[in-house]
């Protein structure tokens, strides 16, 4: 297997430089991963498919989904792109390499790790921070004007949030300066989870009924159904900064009446 992947990467450094790697490999990859795994959940919603997963019971018009997707593309093709063009000297500068050998999976796994940590911490108070009066009226509105969000909803923000909570996401990297298969792998490791927290489903298979402290979907979209002022759950991957900080006791309160609601149905169901 990692013979395989060598031989791919070889590849990969031998017919493009770095500065394609890089920039627009980075950029491509990221818009691949976004819309195959993002897309699907419109379809989805719009079927009625898996609607017993659904957290909410409030569908998004087809014009609402369509503004989304129009926008996400005027958002990345005209910021994101030039920013990650104009960003290769800080990439080279951190100390990014694209040669060989590649790095072995105890590194690649250990930085990733790092970066989740790092990046919770980081999210967490740029959120709070977006969530004050004035920021959330110019800027966060815009991210919370889908209160039942699906997947694409998930990089739907003023061009000034996605500079800003982009930074939490690439301060790991920057400090570790990691080769670019590292890079890639968060990468789409990040987009994968966030696409995951907006997505609007709960299902068995989902990860916050495998991984401890994991958000998910039913975390974030509390954040989402609730007035800018109330909202809490701010984090972003794993939950233990609203935990240290109790900025996630409304969602526990109201998952704890819930969990009574179904465990006083199932007392009933038995009973007859």
């Amino acid at each position: 297997m990692a013979s395989i992947i060598e031989s791919g990467w070889q590849y990969l450094i031998t017919h493009f430089s770095d500065f394609q790697l890089a920039c627009l490999g980075s950029f491509f990859l990221h818009e691949s991963v976004f819309f195959l795994s993002g897309l699907p959940f419109i379809f989805i919603e719009r079927a009625g498919w898996l609607s017993k997963y659904k957290i909410q019971a409030k569908n998004n018009s087809p014009a609402a989904q369509e503004k989304c997707i129009t926008r996400l593309l005027l958002y990345h093709f005209g910021v994101n792109l030039p920013v990650m063009l104009a960003s290769y000297p800080v990439f080279r500068f951190m100390g990014m390499r694209s040669s060989l050998p590649l790095p072995s999976w105890e590194v690649v796994l250990t930085q990733i790790l790092f970066y989740f940590i790092l990046e919770d911490f980081v999210f967490y108070w740029g959120h709070r921070v977006l969530h004050t009066k004035w920021l959330y009226k110019h800027v966060h509105s815009i991210h919370h004007e889908y209160a039942t969000p699906f997947g694409l909803t998930s990089e739907y923000a003023h061009p000034a949030e996605i500079l800003f909570l982009g930074f939490a996401t690439i301060v790991g990297p920057a400090i570790t300066g990691p080769h670019l298969m590292t890079l890639w792998l968060w990468m789409v490791v990040r987009v994968l989870e966030t696409v995951e927290a907006h997505c609007g489903y709960h299902f068995p298979w989902s990860p916050s009924n495998f991984l401890p402290l994991y958000g998910g979907a039913e975390f974030h979209d509390y954040h989402h159904r609730l007035l800018y002022t109330k909202s809490g759950n701010y984090s972003s991957t794993f939950t233990y900064m609203d935990w240290i900080f109790g900025t996630d006791k409304g969602y526990q309160k109201l998952k704890a009446l819930k969990d009574e609601e179904l465990e006083d149905i199932s007392k009933k169901m038995k009973d007859y």
